[in-house]
């Protein structure tokens, strides 16, 4: 099975009751809204799914917001909850690891989708891919699950990460930002443990995480 014919099916009941669901994104509106207090920011979501997000950053006023996801199932129910306010995100239904990016963003942010890609080509693939959308001085934001966190979701095995594990992925002109692990609880009421880090890039070399735990 494929990855979109994965997701597609995955999405096609709805995702309330999903694992990976939130009624509000907080940590990932808070930690974008620290790097990019400009509401004119490009901010790219990898996997936004039917996130919430798009939502929260509209609310908040950012007017640059590009959501890029597998699943054309999951991309619809988050549309449909924005209503008219759809016309204002850009919309990108592919295969990141496939995917040739048309510009720079000045955010690049996942939730949960780094952590699927558990084959090593892959994972080097996913890395170029976002080398080539952030800008030069733009910020990654990544969570996925942590080491002590599941070793499966959605009945697909996952690569759980430590901050050192995302920052030695994204290589030496990165330097963090900001780590930590926050309990994500699922809507069957599951802790999930995820690995946070923000970096920045066009620095050489980094001096490791700092803890915002």
């Amino acid at each position: 099975m494929g990855r979109a014919t994965h997701w597609d099916a995955a999405f096609a009941g709805g995702d309330e009751q999903r694992s990976w669901y939130q009624g509000r994104p907080s940590e990932s509106l808070r930690a974008i809204e620290r790097v990019a207090p400009d509401r004119d920011a490009a901010i790219l979501d990898v996997g936004g799914g039917s996130s919430g997000l798009s939502g929260a950053l509209l609310a908040a006023g950012y007017r640059d917001l590009t959501v890029l996801d597998v699943s054309e199932t999951a991309l619809s129910l988050a549309q449909s909850r924005l209503g008219k306010s759809a016309e204002r995100v850009t919309w990108i239904t592919a295969d990141l690891l496939a995917w040739r990016p048309p510009r720079r963003y000045f955010v690049w942010h996942d939730r949960a989708v780094l952590h699927f890609f558990v084959d090593a080509d892959d994972r080097r693939d996913y890395v170029q891919t976002l080398h080539e959308a952030l800008a030069p001085t733009g910020y990654a934001i990544i969570a996925g699950f942590a080491p002590t966190g599941p070793e499966q979701c959605s009945g697909l095995p996952v690569h759980r990460s430590s901050p050192d594990d995302i920052l030695d992925l994204l290589g030496s002109e990165f330097r963090a930002v900001e780590s930590s692990v926050q309990i994500h609880t699922t809507p069957s009421n599951t802790d999930q443990p995820f690995t946070w880090v923000t970096a920045r890039r066009g620095h050489a070399g980094n001096s490791g995480p700092r803890s915002a735990a």
